[in-house]
């Protein structure tokens, strides 16, 4: 097949939508900087259609996304009239500092600041200047984000300009004060929020303990929603960067934090935070904050209390106990996913699992079918609260309680694969799955082969 036959079909793959038919049309040698029949970069087809993955394989591939096209604009223009910052990091590639010169960054911080300070919606109005208000939705920006989308008069945009703004200025390595950047996070008080995720994940990046004092000094903020950033932030950063050169320094700050908070919403994420954290008074405080009267303080209370390599006093047992038997069931399940490896508490931990499979909320018997199946415990208590999940509605409940079999060798194992049923696709390399082709590798191999 010609390059033309390969550039007809990427022009169909990219209004499909299917990414992976574009990557291997690509690899074939498809131009990435073919057209489509109105003359416009295939890179503005994925753009257009909010469609970051094509749009991601496109540059990886070359198409130029700074290339003039005959209304003045550029693919990466476009990218922030859109108002989408998953698809906006696509297109935009990597280091775009080395790639534009001075003239040109400046041009598109500019368009971002312009979009970001008046709005979306205004913006959307005085493009249009169609009547009436403009129809908005919440939609989801990227694999974990959210963002409003807007449409009138036959334009759409997304409201995701702050976090473009925010992406734009640390690509080009313009240091935008914390405050400033913190504001700009709170407006949509969401840690969901593609300007909240954006303007956290940006300052995780910018290593300096200037940047890290001027953003744990809003834990004193009036605005809950400021401290409620501190404590994302300082949890993201225990994520991304388990070394921190301010370890010490964090903890204590967490610690005293963690007696200081009385907004149940922060003061859980502040635990959530310092859960991480190796202090001598974690104990001390998990065990203040397990009787506290909101479910979401309580739940993060079992990871204080099962710190690695720290012995389990009976205080902090007796605690744990407690939360095995607490109304709420997500705090009986981190109850007893923490403590799992405490073969004192395994007895009471397998009872409440097996309790919390019978719920009628589908995510909490998943995941405590899940548990379960990993639990050290082997007996026959356990292998039957996994075969009676096996007639649940959810495939991926079924799916658990057959690995969990499997695991065991239970002779139930072959009737419970059969159960699951076909697994689509991204189960590939899913450690369940791959459990089941090693179960029939041991059936089907003689002993002592």
């Amino acid at each position: 097949m010609g390059e033309g036959g390969f550039d007809e079909r990427l022009r169909a793959a990219v209004r499909a939508g299917d990414a992976e038919a574009v990557r291997d049309l690509l690899d074939k040698g498809a131009d990435p900087d073919a057209v489509d029949a109105n003359g416009l970069p295939v890179l503005c087809v994925a753009v257009a259609a909010y469609d970051a993955p094509v749009a991601e394989a496109l540059v990886e591939a070359g198409a130029d996304c700074d290339r003039a096209l005959p209304d003045g604009t550029t693919p990466l223009r476009r990218a922030i009239d859109g108002g989408s910052p998953a698809v906006f990091s696509a297109v935009l590639g990597k280091e775009p500092r080395l790639r534009l010169a001075e003239a040109a960054r400046e041009r598109l911080l500019a368009l971002a600041r312009s979009w970001y300070e008046t709005g979306a919606a205004e913006e959307l109005r005085r493009r249009t200047g169609a009547p009436g208000p403009a129809e908005t939705a919440r939609v989801q920006d990227g694999e974990y984000d959210w963002v409003d989308q807007g449409s009138r008069g036959g334009l759409v945009v997304r409201a995701g300009h702050g976090a473009i703004l925010t992406s734009l200025e640390w690509a080009f390595r313009v240091l935008t004060p914390v405050d400033e950047l913190i504001t700009r996070a709170v407006v949509q008080p969401d840690e969901g929020h593609v300007d909240w995720s954006t303007v956290c994940w940006i300052l995780t990046s910018r290593r300096s303990f200037e940047t890290w004092s001027a953003v744990v000094a809003h834990r004193h903020a009036p605005d809950r929603a400021r401290r409620r950033f501190v404590a994302d932030y300082l949890r993201m950063r225990r994520l991304t960067d388990p070394s921190v050169h301010h370890g010490k320094k964090e903890s204590e700050l967490l610690a005293a934090w963690a007696a200081e908070e009385r907004d149940a919403e922060t003061l859980a994420k502040v635990l959530d935070a310092f859960a991480g954290h190796d202090h001598p008074d974690q104990e001390a405080i998990g065990l203040r904050c397990a009787g506290h009267p909101d479910p979401r303080v309580r739940r993060e209370v079992p990871y204080l209390l099962c710190a690695d390599d720290v012995p389990r006093t009976p205080a902090a047992r007796s605690a744990l106990r407690t939360l095995l038997r607490d109304p709420h069931a997500e705090v009986r399940l981190r109850a007893c996913t923490a403590s799992m490896r405490d073969g004192d508490l395994l007895p009471e931990i397998t009872r409440a699992l097996t309790l919390l499979t019978r719920v009628p909320d589908t995510d909490a018997r998943g995941e405590a079918a899940a548990a379960l199946a990993g639990s050290p415990d082997r007996t026959h208590a356990v292998a039957d609260a996994l075969a009676a999940l096996l007639g649940d509605d959810d495939q991926r409940i079924r799916l658990e309680a057959a690995y969990g079999l499997a695991l065991r060798d239970d002779p139930r194992t072959a009737e419970a694969i059969e159960r699951v049923g076909p697994l689509g696709a991204g189960y590939e390399d899913d450690h369940r799955a791959d459990e089941f082709w090693r179960w029939r590798r041991r059936k089907e191999t003689p002993a002592g082969e």
